[in-house]
């Protein structure tokens, strides 16, 4: 018997993947909900609408994820992470529904040289972070079934809707245009494929996985690097120059490491350069035998 997964945020880089990989799966009735259907900061909203869909599990994807913009506007950065996230969980503790979130690589202050396991303390060093933390802590002590999942460095067909796009996307088009491409250096990471994550999170509700899980594909870079490789698989030719972070100054302070790893069994993916070759080839810059 099908089981019946809500998704906030359907419309996201990672929610587009999640309803398109879990309409595939035999097991699972997607009821698919973007901002205009359901507002997650509206509690008799959600409510209305997860009582209405019957949803045994719940994958709240929705978030204000603009970094910067966070700095100037916590109340709605908090509004939307923490408070949207508590008011979810509160009518997945009525249904008795299992409370999926997810959550970010920047609740860690990148002091530590080495990828952030699930086991790793926690110091958020922006707004953003610390909405993002304070919504894992809402959703822990409120629904008594949870998963969190903390997915880092995004790139998927759809792009940020809160963004405009992916960073991918942006580095490819201004090569595209012959700009020169300054790219900082000092800043490490973990890239992400949403379809890989996304495939392994359905995984991981299908193993009925609990608890904190990290979800990312393998190995680390900085953003120069990734644009670097992406330039290269695309066959284009543009100037690309590394450069210390100092020389694009932003209202939030990033950390300088925000690398992940999962202690988790069922998080398997492939190196982020294969990630990123699979990417290119589903957009269409490069056929299945490079560029």
């Amino acid at each position: 018997m099908k089981r019946r997964v809500a998704i906030f945020g359907s419309t996201g880089q990672l929610g587009t993947e999640l309803a398109d990989v879990l309409a595939e799966s035999a097991g699972f009735d997607v009821v698919a909900l973007t901002h205009e259907d359901a507002d997650c900061k509206d509690a008799d909203a959600v409510r209305n609408i997860l009582c209405g869909a019957r949803a045994e599990i719940v994958i709240n994807s929705a978030a204000y994820v603009r970094v910067d913009d966070c700095e100037d506007h916590a109340r709605e950065a908090f509004d939307v992470n923490a408070i949207g996230a508590l008011n979810v969980a509160r009518v997945c503790a009525e249904l008795d529904a299992v409370c999926v979130y997810i959550s970010t690589d920047y609740v860690f202050d990148g002091a530590q040289a080495v990828p952030y396991a699930e086991s790793d303390p926690v110091c958020p060093i922006n707004v953003y972070g610390a909405s993002k933390l304070a919504g894992e802590y809402l959703i822990r002590q409120t629904a008594p079934r949870w998963l969190i999942v903390r997915a880092a460095s995004l790139f998927g067909k759809a792009g940020a809707r809160g963004k405009g796009g992916n960073f991918v996307e942006a580095v490819l088009a201004k090569a595209k245009r012959g700009e020169p491409l300054k790219v900082v250096n000092d800043v490490r990471m973990s890239p992400t494929y949403a379809r890989d994550a996304a495939r392994v999170l359905a995984a991981l509700i299908d193993a009925q996985s609990e608890g904190i899980v990290h979800v990312t594909n393998a190995g680390t870079c900085t953003w120069y690097e990734f644009a670097t490789r992406a330039i290269e698989l695309t066959g284009l030719r543009s100037s690309i120059t590394p450069v210390a972070s100092e020389e694009y100054p932003s209202r939030a302070r990033r950390p300088k490491n925000s690398a992940l790893v999962s202690e988790h069994t069922l998080v398997k993916l492939r190196s982020w350069q294969d990630a990123l070759k699979a990417y290119l080839v589903e957009k269409g810059y490069i056929d299945d035998h490079g560029a």
